[in-house]
């Protein structure tokens, strides 16, 4: 599953990130595989949707959240 396809209050791992640009940017606010994620809410469009990593909050467009792969934890 992505992280595209997680709902609002599930908390996933990382497996993997596609885009090579995009791991990049994600592994230097560390997002890397393994790491937690809990996915807050999505906007009233869907797109961003805001999620909880290690101790900070930040919003990720659904086109970027499509190319991280993850799986549910809780």
């Amino acid at each position: 599953m992505t992280l595209k396809e997680a709902k609002p209050g599930m908390v996933v791992k990382v497996e993997s990130i596609e885009a090579s640009e995009l791991k990049e940017r994600l592994m230097s606010m560390g997002m890397v595989k393994g790491t937690k994620v809990k996915v807050l809410r999505s906007a009233p469009l869907g797109d961003p949707i805001a999620i909880s990593i290690r101790s900070f909050n930040m919003s990720i467009r659904l086109s970027d959240a499509a190319k991280i792969t993850v799986t549910q934890i809780a």
